[in-house]
């Protein structure tokens, strides 16, 4: 038996954050995450799959049109012709409540109620899929707990829209445990709602296959679903596929390390040509962040237009209009020596005797993290909490961003004429 894990389609929805320009790849990007799902499909069919599952977020929100509807169904038809079915849950993009225009689906479709979770059995397949819907946007609620325990005799699924215990950058929806998972002794459960792959057990498959097309700089990398391979009741084999058509990618160049700015846009096209090689011809779109304290600072600052639009051009060139430049982030400063000039009798040398004098002391640092308080009140969640969270009460992290703070804004704050 084979089947696909696929989520947080997206279908539509538009790719954020990028600035146009004459001949960037504009079609292939508003095409991108029906592209990226027709390739779902075609994988399905060349699979020979028996189901695909689509765990939340198929829709990006209410149609503005019927089109979005009529571009799944054309797909689901094709599913249809030859015996594949596909079993749907809602998620906080899509609750029923959101989507007002409503179009049949075909009979090989089946979406999961709102009211309560649902059991489909295959008796043909041995199998026993169960899931529940959102009914409206912001599901606070533990779903997972009304899930009835697997069907003996049967290879159970569990499809859930969830943040379980809660991911950075993802609202806490459906929250529940993997113990509570876990007491339901299913053989899978179907993810949705995170959008970076994640296996979240290495004992079992409990697993988020992350979102099927990247939509902005925050989601870089391969995006794509899970190809799940099972025999007599077991698990074989789990496969990550990228199905992506656009891929998002940061270039970062260290600027300390060129003479001039020619050595910097020979950084710059040699760093395109190498994320193109590993994006297996896909369209990318890039990022490109300048830092570093640099000889050439001056001449970036001077020539920033022009070099906005050299790069443009080395992506255009390199790539045969398959690299977008998203957007450049000039973060270069000017090379100084910090220790002279922290030993000067000026504001600057004070700030800096200043910023080492607090990372140096207990109780200074805890002063600090008093102080800003309400700056940390006004975070959003996603920065308090999870793996990279700006954790204001760690003296550790307040010494490291003291640290930042030296090796970034004193440059910016000297002249080079005032240098001695």
């Amino acid at each position: 038996m084979k089947f696909i894990h696929c989520a947080d389609i997206h279908l539509d929805s538009p790719l954020r954050g990028l600035e146009k320009y004459e001949g960037a790849p504009v079609s292939e990007i508003r095409a991108a995450s029906r592209k990226a799902f027709q390739n779902v499909i075609d994988l399905a069919l060349a699979q020979n799959a028996d189901f695909i599952i689509i765990a939340g977020d198929l829709f990006d929100g209410d149609w503005p049109d019927f089109n979005s509807g009529l571009f799944f169904i054309s797909q689901m038809n094709r599913l249809r012709e030859v015996g594949i079915r596909a079993f749907i849950v809602r998620g906080n993009h899509d609750a029923e409540s959101k989507i007002t225009r409503k179009l049949p689906f075909p009979e090989n479709v089946h979406l999961f109620s709102h009211k309560k979770p649902e059991t489909i059995i295959d008796d043909q397949l041995g199998i026993a899929i169960h899931g529940q819907s959102f009914s409206h946007p912001a599901v606070t609620d533990d779903l997972a707990l009304a899930y009835p325990t697997r069907i003996k005799g049967l290879f159970n699924i569990g499809v859930l829209h969830t943040a379980l215990t809660g991911r950075e950058g993802h609202a806490r929806y459906a929250p529940c445990s993997i113990d509570t998972l876990h007491s339901k002794e299913y053989g899978y459960w179907a993810l949705g709602h995170v959008h970076q792959r994640e296996r979240v057990d290495g004992d079992t498959y409990i697993l988020f296959p992350g979102n099927l097309q990247g939509r902005h700089i925050k989601e870089t990398g391969p995006k794509g679903c899970s190809l799940i391979t099972a025999q007599d009741g077991e698990i074989e084999r789990v496969e990550h596929l990228a199905q992506d058509v656009l891929r998002w990618e940061t270039l970062e160049i260290d600027a300390s390390e060129v003479a001039n700015q020619d050595e910097l846009v020979e950084r710059i096209q040699s760093g395109l040509k190498e994320q193109l090689q590993y994006a297996e011809g896909r369209t990318l779109a890039v990022r490109v962040r300048l830092f570093g304290q640099s000889s050439a600072h001056a001449a970036i600052s001077r020539r920033r237009e022009h070099l906005q639009e050299e790069v443009r051009a080395l992506a255009l060139n390199c790539g045969n209009g398959d690299i977008w430049i998203e957007k450049i982030l000039f973060e270069t400063s000017q090379q100084v020596d910090v220790e002279a000039l922290a030993r000067r009798e000026d504001p600057i040398g004070e700030l800096i005797r200043l910023i080492r004098s607090i990372q140096g002391s207990e109780k200074d640092l805890s002063d600090l993290s008093e102080t800003i308080q309400e700056f940390k009140r006004k975070l959003p969640l996603e920065l308090r909490e999870g793996k990279g969270a700006i954790d204001l009460d760690d003296p550790a992290f307040i010494r490291s961003i003291l640290t930042d703070v030296e090796r970034t804004l004193i440059p910016q704050l000297i002249d080079t004429s005032s240098l001695p």
